[in-house]
């Protein structure tokens, strides 16, 4: 059976500049559906019914016309960033075709003369400016889609304060159509205001002296978090890290997250490692809240309560590190309840009392314990000498495969509306 929807990627030279097939589909279609600029676009002899995104997005309206032919416009490439993601995941391969025109993103490597195989894409559409700062390296080379006219002012302000102020910024209007413009300007002299609000933005980032540049192997420096203390210093913080074993598309749940380190950590090895920081205090809880921001993983969740009560309706994760609370009655064994067939349950100990639990649960279902014991340099005198830190027990116990986890519901999360 042919598929009843086909998704439409449209440039700014509108239906002209589409495809036989596309055209073709567009004429057969009994119901198109777009945003109102798309929908705008449009011969008025094409018969078919024309119906807006609703506003929440959701595509039940969309859905409801199953079986029909429809088609959905998008802007360039539909396959990225785009609805026709978001389509792939609710329908079956041979309910949908895809006619993609050339993405913002081609247009924008021809256009400023960059590989796109070089080149890291980041969007701000529905999704915080704050994890730009995960990106910013000397040299790197960007593209960012801009959420709005305002996102290209915004992103100078942010490359000044970090200190990439000498950045190259080139911001792209209405790429492909007759009113393409080209603004081209450094970070610290930004002073075109807002844009057009359909933009992408080239970035060739330029650290000045003094600037901050955050590396993307495990154990950044301690100095890099807003702490009161309760943190995961830096040496034992890529220990335990090494031993979570981040893998991409992997969800990590740092119980006791003090500052969030663990869990922005784990997030920063790859864009689609998930984390979620679970947290009782308050004054810690509005230190993750700054810490991930500032190191480019906005999207880690936090989650207020203390383990095991605050574990309720979370989504299974992959693995788990216990930073704090191991003497805290059902706290291993909700962790571990809770932990995916074959995921890896990482725990740190400096008391008495924390380590005899870790040695138990070592007792009743295997792994390995590490007693880690570091010394620093530090002054004496007129010498130095070696100033021992407090020995970390550290459990890694790995959960079989043929041993089930509790089942719990995961949160939906909400979807953009479409370019």
């Amino acid at each position: 059976m042919p598929a009843w929807l086909t998704v439409v990627g449209i440039g700014e030279e509108g239906f002209a500049g589409l495809g036989r097939a596309a055209r073709r589909a567009l004429l057969d279609a009994s119901v198109v559906v777009g945003g109102e600029r798309h929908l705008a676009m449009l011969p008025a002899r094409l018969r078919a019914r024309r119906e807006s995104w609703p506003r929440p997005f959701d595509l039940a309206p969309l859905l409801a016309h199953r079986h029909t032919p429809v088609c959905v416009l998008a802007s360039g490439d539909p396959m990225l960033f785009g609805v026709g993601a978001t389509l792939a995941r609710e329908l079956p391969a041979d309910e949908l075709r895809v006619l993609p025109a050339p993405s913002s993103l081609s247009l924008a490597a021809a256009r400023v003369g960059w590989p796109l195989q070089d080149v890291t894409v980041l969007s701000l559409v529905g999704r915080p400016l704050a994890a730009v700062h995960a990106h910013l390296h000397d040299g790197a080379r960007l593209l960012v889609l801009s959420s709005d006219g305002a996102s290209p002012a915004a992103l100078a302000a942010l490359l000044d304060a970090r200190g990439f102020g000498a950045t190259r910024m080139i911001v792209l209007e209405h790429l492909g159509g007759p009113l393409e413009r080209r603004i081209d300007a450094r970070a610290d002299a930004w002073q075109a205001g807002e844009v057009a609000a359909l933009n992408l933005v080239a970035l060739e980032c330029r650290a000045s002296v003094g600037a901050t540049i955050w590396p993307l192997t495990p154990g950044l420096p301690d100095d890099a978090y807003l702490n009161d203390g309760q943190l995961t210093k830096r040496d034992i913080r890529a220990l335990a890290l090494a031993h979570l074993v981040p893998v991409p598309g992997e969800l990590l749940w740092d119980v006791g997250a003090g500052a969030g380190s663990i869990g922005i950590e784990w997030m920063r090895a790859h864009p689609s490692c998930r984390a979620i920081a679970i947290e009782a205090d308050s004054q810690r809880q509005n230190f993750i809240a700054h810490n991930r921001n500032a190191l480019g993983v906005p999207g880690l969740q936090l989650v207020a309560g203390s383990a095991p009560a605050a574990l309720e309706g979370l989504p299974a994760p992959d693995a788990i590190f216990i930073g704090g609370g191991v003497t805290t009655a059902g706290v291993l064994d909700a962790c571990w309840a809770r932990l995916r067939p074959g995921g890896r349950l990482v725990a740190n100990a400096v008391t008495v009392q924390g380590e005899a639990r870790l040695v138990a649960w070592r007792g009743a279902h295997g792994g390995t314990l590490t007693r880690i014991a570091l010394a620093h340099v530090q002054p004496l005198g007129g010498f130095d000498t070696w100033r021992p830190t407090l020995p970390v027990t550290l459990l890694d116990s790995r959960k079989p495969f043929d041993e089930p986890s509790e089942s719990s519901t995961a949160a939906v999360v909400g979807t953009a509306p479409p370019r």
